[in-house]
């Protein structure tokens, strides 16, 4: 396990102060509880640790961008389509999810207002406008090709905190973060399959509308884009300014894990 840390943005504290932020004793009794994005936590973290911002703006900067995609993401939660035959408590779940989405999109809304910086509520706002439009294309277009679908799944993990990297000047960081995340999304959609049976990517990729792929080739073919994006990741962190030394060390880590643990995979592949 890797301890999160950087120099003067204590990573474990971070989380700390997003999860209070976002504790709600009636939502938790009845909806999971909202996960943080540790791999875009230490992307932003790292974009934002070197400005020249009081540390207090930092943290609230960093915070209310998480908060930003805490909302998207549990808005993902919400189910496409209501089920027949369909119990109260999962109505009342899928309600309270919906309505926990809009809770969290409140809060990022009153700490923007805090920051009291209008170039960057511009920028959240216009990046949210992007990924739900980015959104609407991968649930409902045809995909001419599996690598056209992936570039779109790429945009909409990383768009977010590639439009904060632009407004903070550090858009170095852009290539290796479309990659990373898009490896980590496919990563964890693999391990949920393969627990759970169930993922809504693999769900897009098998039944369409993206691409129609052979239900018994989907985790190889999942597993061939993992090995891409590997290594487009290896080159692109290579190239990251001095002052990401922390997310190089932190993503050849992972990478070094990852590979261990799936060697024969690699040696077939």
């Amino acid at each position: 396990m890797i301890t999160l840390k950087t120099s003067n943005l204590p990573l474990g504290e971070l989380k700390e102060a997003i999860e209070k932020k976002i504790q709600h004793s009636y939502l938790e009794k009845y909806i999971q509880k909202p996960v943080i994005d540790e791999d875009k936590l230490y992307i932003l973290s790292s974009i934002v640790k070197n400005t020249s911002y009081s540390e207090t703006k930092k943290k609230n900067y960093i915070i209310t961008v998480m908060l930003v995609q805490i909302a998207l993401d549990t808005h993902d939660l919400v189910a496409k389509h209501e089920e027949k035959n369909e119990t109260d408590q999962t109505k009342k779940q899928r309600q309270l999810t919906v309505l926990a989405g809009d809770y969290f999109s409140g809060l990022y809304y009153y700490f923007l207002s805090q920051l009291d910086d209008i170039a960057m509520i511009h920028t959240l706002a216009s990046a949210i406008k992007e990924i739900n439009e980015l959104k609407m294309t991968v649930y409902y277009k045809e995909f001419e090709s599996i690598e056209e679908f992936m570039d779109a799944l790429k945009q909409i993990e990383s768009l977010l905190i590639r439009r904060v990297a632009e407004f903070f000047e550090r858009s170095a960081v852009n290539e290796f973060t479309g990659n990373w995340l898009l490896t980590r999304k496919l990563i964890k959609e693999k391990h949920s399959y393969l627990q759970q049976e169930h993922s809504p990517v693999f769900d897009l990729l098998t039944k369409g509308p993206a691409h129609n792929v052979h239900y018994n080739q989907i985790v190889n073919t999942v597993e061939q884009f993992i090995q891409l994006s590997f290594s487009r990741v290896e080159e692109t962190v290579s190239q990251l300014p001095v002052h990401f030394q922390s997310l190089k060390t932190y993503t050849n880590k992972i990478i070094y894990d990852y590979l261990g643990n799936n060697s024969q995979i690699v040696e077939e592949g």
